[in-house]
Order: structure tokens, then C-alpha cells, then sequence
């Protein structure tokens, strides 16, 4: 949908429709348990469920009650409570946090008062509602929340608390690589209306030639670098990579164990045989560069997956996503929790991309070689703790989302970022490598 085409009165039912559809699985994702396992912390890597629901509600109240509304505090004496910064995920259950029904309560409050200023707020004349950013900024920020009460859900122990229709069957068989032809093309954007400030601006970058894997590494392949000692051989691995490896006792991808000679995994409270069709997930940083060092190839950079994912070589344009410019639909990607795992290799055709690649968009978040940085002539917008306090060679990019990212937070120019140890979330790779002598034209 190109927002920039709506009517004011088309614009506002768009916003409406998404924080509805927002909070609808945000409802979904903290109903399906009960009081005890809302207020208990599954991981130290993660906060209580609760604090999750009540602090997109928090943000809700700054950015639009409060900014965008000039509206009175409603809750100025929880501010610090829910604001990531001031506090260290494991510590957060020792603070006095709402209870489930007063979270509830809280979340429902703010978001009545959102609805009636969007219903009055002009969304134009200042940056912050042009094209109803602060908004979109909600949106995708309690999406991405959503994402993460996903993560925690996998964590936590217990029977089965979510359900989800099954991935689809239809998958083609496709050549190992493609070839994705070098030159120039534009990187990021400085025209859709709801990115982030880390996507932005749009710059001219120059690729080389490069092969990319045409789907993620799948379970399968990741198994023949288990057997073949893949965990145990240093050559595989960087000294970073490697004294992590050994310090954490890696032996094979979070929530996977070896049951005789089979290997299983712990998925939403199911054991199941490891599925070796489907994209491998949750490795980190570290394992995803082994892998592809014993492949023979390396991880992409974050310009050739960009431009994997976007470049058009019949128009010479870069598109919003791998299929063109249409926002995603169920036939093109894997997204927004339709499933609770990642498709098989091969799915989605209407998805794919102009390089022949599948799967870029969905499925897992896929590890780049590339440090989280600023483009040229980046400008933090509208605060500094989105994006610039991370950038550095502390973090790596992702990109392309998961199986449990909303395609409100999700497109080609999407950044994700994170340390190069994490496992719990839904991240896989592919790989790619530079062309040979013999196949250099």
C-alpha cells in the first residue's frame, strides 16, 4: 500500500485497521497463558511477559498520547518502570511492575485516547505526523514487541500455548546459487513513509559479482556439519566465534537434543524430529560464519543481500521487496505468526526474487557479515536510542524478518540488529561467495 496515495480519511482508517490488528495478537499472545506465567521470567535474555504488554502501552502514551496528543500524563509514575534503558532485562522482576489486569487496563486506557486523537490530529505539517509516522512508529514498535513475546513463548516450559495453521506444502526445486550480476544500485530509501531512521537515506552502493544460496540453509544441510565434527574443528570457526563456541558448549542450533541418533527439537512446547527441509533456526552470528566457512563460501554482506532482495536489472530500479512494491500477502512470505516455523526450502514462488533467490523476506532472519553502522548521511530520528546507540562492531545485522516478524516491520530496507551470540531468536542465514576465476566473464 502506498500510504502516500491515501486521503486523509483513507490514511486514518489504515492506522486504525493496524493498531487494531497489532493488538488483537498482542492479546492473543498474553491470553493464551495464565497470570503466573505472564508475571514469570522464562530467560534471563528476556523480560516477563507483562512488561512487554505494559510497555508498549508506555510508548503508546509518550509518543502519541503525550507528543503527538499534548494530552495530560496518564501514568507519569511508571515511566521508568518501562523504559528499556534504565533497566537490564533479568532485573526486571524485581521492580514493581503491573500486574496482569492492571496492564490490561492500562494498555486498553491509552489506546481509547489514541484512537480519539487520531481522529483529530492534522497528519501533516510536522515531521513526526507526516503520513502519520508516530503512528507507524507504534505500530511496528509493539509489532517488534510482539516478535519478542514470540521468542519468550518459545522459552518458556509447559504444554503447548499457541497454535497456527501448518506451512505450506508447495515447494520447487531449485538450483543451489544464483548469480546476482554486480554493479550499481540504491541502498535503503528515503521516500517510504514508516521507515525507520536506520533506513534511511537512500545511497548509491556498487556490488561485485556474487553467488547467493537461492534458500536459506535448511536443517538438513546444517546436519551435515554437525556429523562431518563441524563444532569441534577450529578451522571452521573465528577466535571470536570460537572461544564463544567452547565457553557456551555449542554442540548444535538452541533447542535442538540428540535422542539416540536422531536429533529433536523443542518447538512451542513440541518435541518433534528435527524437520530437514525446513530452514535452520536459532543459530547464532558465530555458527551461521562456521557453517559457511566448511561450505566453502562466507555470509553475505548486508549491501549484496539488499541487493539480492531488491535490485530489478529490467527496470534498474530497486523494488520494496524481493516481488515488487505490493505489501506482502500469504502467497509471497512467510510472516506475522500465520505459522509458528519457518516454511520449506523452496516455498513461496510468487515471492521470489528478480536474482531467482526465494525465502528473503520471512522464515528466519538471516545473519550478514556486516556490522550494524550508519548510512552516509544518517540523521537519528526521532531519538537517539532507536538506532545510534547501537551502532558498532558490538552488533551484526539481520535481515529480511522471521516467521514471527508482522509485515508492518518488515520490507527490504528493514534493519534488524543484534550481539553475534544470540540464539533465541528466529534467526537462520544463507550463504554466499565470491564467483571463481573460471566463472568470472
Amino acid at each position: 500500500m502506498n500510504l502516500l496515495e491515501l486521503s486523509d480519511d483513507d490514511l486514518r482508517a489504515h492506522v486504525a485497521a493496524e493498531l487494531a490488528r497489532t493488538r488483537q495478537r498482542s492479546a492473543g499472545l498474553t491470553d493464551s497463558v495464565d497470570d503466573d506465567d505472564l508475571v514469570r521470567q522464562h530467560s534471563p535474555l528476556m523480560s516477563p511477559l507483562v512488561w512487554d504488554l505494559a510497555h508498549v502501552g508506555s510508548q503508546e502514551e509518550l509518543w502519541l498520547v503525550r507528543d503527538v496528543g499534548g494530552a495530560e500524563a496518564i501514568r507519569p509514575d511508571i515511566d521508568d518502570l518501562y523504559d528499556a534503558f534504565q533497566h537490564a532485562r533479568a532485573d526486571r522482576p524485581q521492580l514493581p511492575l503491573l500486574g496482569p489486569a492492571e496492564a490490561r487496563h492500562y494498555v486498553g486506557t491509552v489506546r481509547e485516547k489514541v484512537f480519539d486523537l487520531l481522529a483529530r490530529t492534522p497528519l501533516e505539517g510536522r515531521r513526526l505526523v507526516d503520513q502519520a509516522f508516530a503512528f507507524g512508529m507504534i505500530v511496528q514498535h509493539e509489532q517488534q514487541h510482539d516478535e519478542t513475546m514470540l521468542a519468550t513463548h518459545q522459552l518458556r516450559s509447559g504444554p503447548p500455548a499457541l497454535t497456527a495453521e501448518p506451512t505450506p506444502s508447495d515447494v520447487d526445486v531449485l538450483p543451489p546459487e544464483v548469480l546476482v550480476p554486480g554493479g550499481p544500485f540504491t541502498m535503503g530509501t528515503s521516500t517510504e513513509p514508516w521507515a525507520l531512521d536506520n533506513e534511511r537515506p537512500a545511497h548509491q552502493v556498487h556490488v561485485d559479482d556474487f553467488y547467493l544460496d537461492s534458500t536459506p540453509v535448511t536443517n538438513g544441510q546444517y546436519l551435515a556439519f554437525i556429523d562431518a565434527g563441524g563444532y569441534d574443528d577450529p578451522r571452521w570457526w573465528s577466535e571470536a566465534g570460537w572461544a564463544h563456541r567452547q565457553s557456551a558448549e555449542l554442540r548444535a542450533p538452541r533447542f535442538w537434543q540428540l535422542d539416540g541418533d536422531r536429533w529433536l527439537r523443542r518447538r512451542f512446547g513440541h518435541l518433534e524430529p528435527v524437520p530437514e527441509a525446513e530452514p535452520v533456526v536459532h543459530v547464532s552470528f558465530y555458527e551461521a560464519e562456521a557453517y559457511a566457512a566448511w561450505a566453502g563460501k562466507r555470509l553475505p554482506t548486508e549491501q549484496e543481500w539488499e541487493k539480492a532482495a531488491r535490485f530489478d536489472p529490467r527496470s534498474g530500479q530497486s523494488r520494496r521487496y524481493p516481488w515488487g512494491d505490493d505489501d506482502p500477502r500469504p502467497e509471497h512470505a512467510n510472516l506475522g505468526q500465520r505459522h509458528l516455523q519457518p516454511a520449506p526450502a523452496g516455498a513461496y514462488a510468487a515471492g521470489a526474487a528478480p536474482c531467482g533467490a526465494r525465502q528473503l523476506i520471512g522464515d528466519v532472519w538471516e545473519w550478514t557479515a556486516t556490522d550494524f553502522l550508519p548510512y552516509p548521511g544518517f540523521s537519528a530520528f526521532p531519538y537517539r536510542e532507536y538506532s545510534e546507540v547501537f551502532f558498532g562492531p558490538g552488533y551484526k545485522v539481520l535481515r529480511g524478518g522471521s516467521f514471527g516478524t508482522d509485515r508492518s516491520a518488515c520490507r527490504g530496507t528493514f534493519r534488524n540488529w543484534d550481539y553475534p551470540i544470540r540464539r533465541q531468536i528466529f534467526a537462520g542465514f544463507r550463504c554466499a561467495r565470491t564467483p571463481r576465476a573460471e566463472e568470472r566473464g
